[in-house]
């Protein structure tokens, strides 16, 4: 969340600066200072009064000392009464930080100052480019086409066992799938510094609070109950994604400031529970209920996080500069940017067979947003203080899939494998049939 101590020194700054995303958060800019100002009102209260209380139970003594019993006694009285009005006023304070907070969790984190403003994926700069986008000597087939003649994914039977929105990944397709997998992890794990965790797929809520998807997205989670009991629902969820349990490891934490950096990597299968309105670009496995992802996620010293942010990118990069295709990255204009970040680069991976950049990878800086929302912190020279969050897909594997699928289809049909990936799949080419 927004620290409070942000908002008080500038709103209206920040509050433009929030209006920027095209939301109308920074229209609850002066609501929340309302609701700030009363507890701060009843806080001064309550350390009057309790100053006066302390001051009347000295006189008491005195009063009692001096054998002025009846004087004393009225003195009890009020004492009794301010006790009263101390635990009515901390009692509204308790209530006033609760109003103030559930305001501050449902406002986004306010863009970095060099994001561009803009209001859409139309605003969005481009940074650069790799590769080129490949010149068939044949007409390409979408992935779709090659997955039903190759027996990759049998999209009929995998809606017939879950609905729409669920793959059935067969053969060829499963192998392919679980062979990105671990080349994912070990090219991060090996080359690029990471930790492999490998989390549980059923989070908490706290989880989900913390890394601001609660409550913004609470309409696109899974909810899971356990059995029968209905009272469980709503208390455990599916995961959208690594990054809730792997960001919130050490949530409610104070860890060294020698142990910063954390550089943290999982695979997982991700839910969601929106996937995109029927119709265009929901066929297949561009907007699909569960994919996998590998997630990479730091806990970095604020002074260094957007330079990690740029490694964490390039890291991303990495993937796709490997596998052969080409690629561009892009910075997430104000608009468009997730609810908890900062700021944001996407890479999208070029899909022949789509005719179109489809985004693989987002990788953004938090800030201290997520980490005040989990309570994480660490041993700073200045004493206790946040710590930067940053996460990143490294990467989504159903687009991966689609686009290594279509790049490096061949005119026979098979699939040729990129030489880096060929020791997991163990096989050079996807064949033919």
């Amino acid at each position: 969340m927004i620290d409070i101590k942000r908002i008080r020194e500038n709103p209206e700054g920040l509050g433009a600066r929030l209006n920027s995303r095209c939301g109308g958060d920074g229209d609850r800019v002066p609501d929340l200072l309302d609701l700030d100002e009363n507890r701060r009102k009843i806080l001064t209260e309550v350390e009057t009064l309790k100053a006066e209380r302390n001051k009347a139970s000295k006189e008491i003594g005195a009063l009692m000392g001096q054998g002025k019993r009846d004087e004393a006694e009225a003195k009890k009285v009020v004492t009794r009464e301010m006790g009263e009005r101390i635990a009515l006023l901390d009692q509204q304070a308790i209530e006033a930080e609760a109003r103030r907070d559930t305001l501050l969790l449902q406002l986004p984190n306010p863009p970095h100052e060099s994001v561009p403003e803009g209001k859409s994926a139309a605003d969005n700069p481009e940074i650069r480019q790799w590769g080129a986008k490949k010149d068939f000597t044949f007409e390409p087939k979408n992935h779709i086409e090659l997955c039903e003649q190759l027996g990759l994914i049998d999209f009929k039977r995998g809606t017939k066992l879950s609905g729409s929105g669920f793959l059935l990944y067969m053969g060829w397709g499963a192998r392919l799938e679980r062979a990105l997998s671990q080349f994912l992890l070990d090219l991060h794990t090996t080359e690029h510094g990471y930790t492999e965790v490998s989390p549980p797929f059923i989070v908490s809520r706290d989880c989900m609070i913390g890394v601001g998807q609660f409550p913004k997205f609470e309409d696109q989670a899974y909810a899971v109950q356990e059995g029968l009991d209905g009272s469980s629902l709503g208390k455990l969820y599916l995961l959208p994604t690594a990054e809730a349990p792997v960001a919130n490891i050490h949530r409610d934490e104070i860890l060294k400031a020698d142990e910063l950096p954390k550089y943290y990597c999982a695979f997982s299968q991700c839910f969601r529970a929106e996937a995109g309105a029927a119709g265009v670009g929901t066929r297949g496995m561009i907007r699909v209920h569960q994919f996998e992802k590998v997630e990479l996620i730091k806990v970095v010293h604020p002074d260094n996080s957007y330079d990690e942010l740029e490694k964490m990118t390039a890291n991303a990069e990495k993937v796709l500069q490997l596998l052969g295709l080409h690629y561009r990255v892009v910075l997430l204009c104000t608009g468009d940017m997730g609810f908890a970040s900062a700021k944001t680069y996407d890479i999208e991976v070029w899909a022949p067979g789509q005719g179109d950049y489809l985004e693989v990878s987002s990788c953004s800086n938090c800030e201290d947003y997520q980490p005040r929302r989990m309570n994480l912190r660490f041993k700073s020279e200045k004493g206790t203080d946040f710590p930067h969050l940053l996460n990143g897909s490294g990467t989504a594997l159903a687009r991966l899939f689609v686009a290594l699928i279509e790049t490096h289809q061949q005119a026979d049909g098979s699939i040729a494998i990129p030489e880096p990936l060929r020791p997991y799949l163990k096989a050079d080419t996807i064949p033919a049939v």
